[in-house]
């Protein structure tokens, strides 16, 4: 007696690594919608007094000058001495200083999603002044917790929006392809052929050779995510025209062209529902690969340039010895890279399996 969406979702959540991935997909959404109130501070802000500092450790209790235990969320601050040899400032963690954490406190403002004025972080110190840096600092001073939180909004939503674009044209043009054949189907697949063969490499030093430096970052975020849309449509579309071509003639298609139904109806009514879950499958496996094409390219300078926040643009700083060796936690974001793009193949298969429950 259970209904459709019923089961499916309980196909769902018998794949208990999907229903994990669900939850921390969800959860890196969150934190790119909201990372103005997540991020303890703004991504630009610097203090040249606290550069390459290792990251406070978030500690919950505490211990008074008589011995006794308190809970207090706090983060221990630093003490700075120059080295003699080399002559630079080596910061070390001072248990003795305690710099008390709180939530939802008053810190730097910002303008909520560009347009909302507020000054809530949802963690942070009491004392806006004091060193707070969870994650650490780069090399001028910049937390690497808040610019994280920054470029996950970039990083995530330019996989959505490009899976967005690459959907609608590998599913309209990959079924026309497919359904009415012909010297459609040739000019199509032509085209297709022509866009798989040109190397992505080369491509992108000329476009970021091609793109003015004068241009506003969220006119690059735009060229950036419709370039990698272009791109990324023709294996879809190829697999899209596959299956219309084999069912293009199968009885209940033919019904249909008899009984009068145009052939735009027979494509989204009819032909395009049958492969709901090869096309989820496709499309959660699609989002992943925008993301790491993002950041490969950012990271090696051909994409998102600074001042645009993303986790590709913040590898860049881990791009010479002296960072791995002495500031490892400047890898930060390659690890989110590779912990969001697991969780959105597991998620697909899960959905892949759910979405064809009598399978």
């Amino acid at each position: 007696m259970a209904s459709q969406r019923q089961l499916i979702w309980r196909k769902f959540t018998e794949h208990k690594l999907a229903v994990v991935s669900l939850v921390v997909i969800a959860l890196v959404y969150l934190v790119g919608a909201f990372c103005e109130f997540v991020a303890p501070r703004t991504p630009d802000h610097y203090d040249s007094a606290y550069t390459m500092l290792a990251p406070q450790p978030l500690k919950f209790f505490y211990t008074d000058e008589g011995g006794a235990t308190h809970f207090g969320m706090h983060v221990n601050g630093f003490s700075s001495q120059r080295d003699p040899d080399t002559l630079r400032r080596v910061f070390t963690l001072d248990e003795s200083i305690r710099v008390p954490v709180g939530l939802f406190v008053k810190g730097q403002p910002y303008m909520m999603w560009g347009f909302i004025p507020a000054d809530i972080h949802l963690i942070g110190p009491v004392d806006v002044s004091q060193p707070f840096y969870l994650l650490g600092s780069d090399r001028l001073g910049r937390d690497v917790l808040s610019r994280v939180i920054y470029g996950t909004r970039i990083s995530t939503s330019i996989g959505l929006i490009g899976v967005a674009i690459s959907l609608v044209l590998g599913v309209i043009l990959g079924g026309i392809s497919g359904y009415f054949g012909g010297w459609i189907d040739n000019f199509i697949q032509r085209i297709i052929e022509f866009i798989m063969s040109v190397p992505t490499i080369p491509l992108w030093m000329g476009l970021a050779a091609a793109i003015p430096v004068t241009w506003s970052p969220i006119l690059v975020y735009l060229i950036i995510t419709m370039i990698i849309s272009l791109i990324g449509w023709t294996s879809l579309a190829r697999e899209v025209r596959g299956r219309f071509m084999s069912w293009r003639n199968e009885p209940f298609v033919v019904a249909a062209r008899l009984d009068g139904t145009s052939q735009m109806t027979i494509i989204g009514r009819h032909l395009v529902p049958g492969f709901v879950s090869h096309i989820i499958a496709s499309v959660t496996l699609a989002i992943p690969a925008m993301i790491i094409a993002e950041t490969s390219l950012s990271f090696l300078g051909i994409g998102l340039r600074p001042p645009v926040v993303s986790w590709g643009v913040l590898l860049q700083e881990a791009q010479n010895i002296r960072s791995l060796a002495e500031a490892p936690w400047l890898l930060t974001p390659g690890l989110l890279v590779i912990v969001t793009v697991l969780a959105l193949n597991f998620l697909g298969d899960g959905l892949r399996d759910a979405a064809d429950p009598y399978s």
